[in-house]
C-alpha cells in the first residue's frame, strides 16, 4: 500500500508497535502444542520423502513449488504476472529442461532472484543491504521507454509520509492498519531503520535460541516485517520471503517442495482478517501463530500429495520404460499422469486422445488399443457411446 494523507478517518487505536512492551511478542505455547507438534510430524514426513525422489522428478517438483510460491505470492497483493516467464526464470537457474521455452522478463529473473536467493542461501544472515537488494528484485529497473505505474523509492525505507492501510470512500476511509512513523515519536520510541536492525539482528540471534521453535520464529519474523512495512510498496510479498528464509533455515533445506503462498492465497480474506486483528491487539500474537500453523500444516498436506503423485509417475515410468511408446502415446499419458488418480476431467477417451496428440481418429484408436495392450490404460465401466480409460496406476 501506498502512504497516504494523514487525515484520513479512524477510530482511535493503540497499534500493536504502540504497546509498551512492543515488540516482545507472546504467546500461548499450551494452546499451541498440538498443532504445532502436527506441523513438525508433516515436515518430517515431507522431509523424508524428499530423499526417494528421483533427481529429474525433484528438479520438476521443486520448480513447480517455487513457481507457485512466486505467483501466488504476488496474487495475494492483486499481481498477475506472466506465470510462464516466471517458470522459464526459475527453471534456468534449477536446471530443468523447459528453460528458455518463454522469454523472460526483468520483473520474472528478479522474483526468481529473489526467492531462491531467500530459500538456497538461508546461511547467509539477512542484512539491510540484502533486504534493499530484495526490494530491487521486486522492482526492476523499467526497460528503455518503460515506465513504473507508481513512483515509489526503491532499494529504500519509505519516506516521512503516514503509512497507511485504508479502505471505503474518500470522505470516510477506515483506516485497517497504520505502520511506525518512519522518524520516532514520543519518548522511548525507535526510528524505522533502528527498528528494523533490531528485527535483523534477532532474526540472526534467534537461530540457536533452543527455547524459539524454528517454525514459530518463521510466524514471528513474518508478523514483525509486515508490522514494521519499511517500504513504499512489496511489503507483504518481502514479509512472506522473511518467513520462507527463517523456514529454509529451520530445515537446513535449500529444496523447496511447498508453496506456502499459495494456501496463504487460499485464505487471502483470512489472512487479511488475521493480520488486521494482530496489529490492532496488544504483544500476546497467540491468534495469529495459531493461523500461520494452520495454513502451513494445508500447504504440507498439499506437498505431500504432490509428492506422492511425483512418486508414482516414476513408478510408472520405471514399469513401462521398455514399452517402446512414440511420442503422443508418452504426451498424452503424462497429461493424465500430472492430473493424479481422477483428476483428469471426464477421464480419457478418443477424442480427447485426437486432441491432446494431434492425431487422427483412426491412429487415436490404435494407439489406445497399444496402450491397453501394455498395460499403460485400463478401461473404465460405463461411459455410453464413448469408451472411457484411466492411467492403470502401478
Amino acid at each position: 500500500m501506498s502512504p497516504t494523507d494523514d487525515h484520513t478517518y479512524s477510530h482511535q487505536h493503540i497499534w500493536i508497535w504502540q504497546q509498551p512492551d512492543w515488540p516482545e511478542f507472546r504467546w500461548d505455547d499450551k494452546a499451541l502444542s498440538a498443532s504445532l507438534r502436527e506441523v513438525h510430524q508433516l515436515q518430517g514426513r515431507l522431509l523424508g520423502k524428499i530423499d526417494t525422489v528421483a533427481d529429474e522428478s525433484s528438479a520438476a517438483s521443486q520448480l513447480d513449488a517455487l513457481l507457485q510460491n512466486i505467483v501466488q505470492s504476488s496474487a495475494i497483493e492483486g499481481e498477475h504476472l506472466n506465470a510462464a516467464s516466471v517458470r522459464s526464470s526459475l527453471a534456468r537457474r534449477l536446471g530443468v529442461d523447459d528453460a528458455g521455452l518463454t522469454p523472460v522478463t526483468a520483473q520474472s529473473e528478479g522474483l526468481a532472484e529473489l526467492l531462491l536467493d531467500a530459500t538456497q542461501d538461508h546461511q547467509q544472515p539477512l542484512t539491510m543491504e540484502r533486504l534493499f537488494q530484495w526490494h530491487r528484485y521486486l522492482f526492476p529497473q523499467p526497460a528503455e521507454g518503460e515506465y513504473r505505474l507508481v513512483n515509489i523509492r526503491v532499494g529504500e525505507l519509505r519516506g516521512d509520509a503516514t503509512m497507511q492501510v485504508v479502505s471505503g470512500p474518500v470522505s470516510r476511509q477506515v483506516v485497517h492498519f497504520e505502520a511506525p512513523p518512519k522518524q520516532a515519536v514520543g519518548e522511548g520510541s525507535a526510528n524505522l531503520d533502528e527498528q528494523l536492525n533490531t528485527l535483523l539482528d534477532w532474526l540472526e540471534s534467534s537461530r540457536t535460541d533452543s527455547e524459539l521453535d524454528p517454525i514459530l520464529r518463521a510466524a514471528q519474523a513474518h508478523l514483525w516485517f509486515v508490522t514494521l512495512h519499511p517500504f513504499d510498496d512489496g511489503n507483504g510479498r518481502l514479509a512472506r520471503a522473511v518467513s520462507d528464509y527463517a523456514l529454509a533455515q529451520a530445515e537446513n533445506q535449500s529444496v523447496r517442495f511447498y508453496a506456502m503462498a499459495a494456501s496463504i492465497m487460499e485464505k487471502r480474506q483470512a489472512y487479511y482478517q488475521i493480520l488486521e486483528s494482530t496489529q490492532k491487539g496488544d504483544v500476546d500474537i497467540t491468534p495469529w501463530m495459531r493461523w500461520f500453523l494452520d495454513t502451513f500444516k494445508h500447504t504440507l498436506e498439499t506437498a505431500l500429495a504432490r509428492i506422492d503423485l511425483v512418486m508414482q509417475k516414476a513408478r510408472f515410468w520405471q514399469v513401462h520404460s521398455q514399452d517402446g511408446l512414440n511420442t503422443q502415446q508418452t504426451k498424452v499419458l503424462n497429461r493424465l499422469l500430472d492430473a493424479g488418480p481422477g483428476g483428469f476431467e471426464g477421464h480419457l477417451n478418443a477424442k480427447k486422445y485426437m486432441g491432446i496428440a494431434g492425431v487422427s481418429k483412426a491412429t487415436a484408436t490404435r494407439h489406445l488399443a497399444d496402450l491397453l495392450g501394455k498395460n499403460c490404460l485400463k478401461k473404465l465401466e460405463g461411459g455410453g457411446r464413448s469408451t472411457r480409460y484411466d492411467i492403470n496406476w502401478p
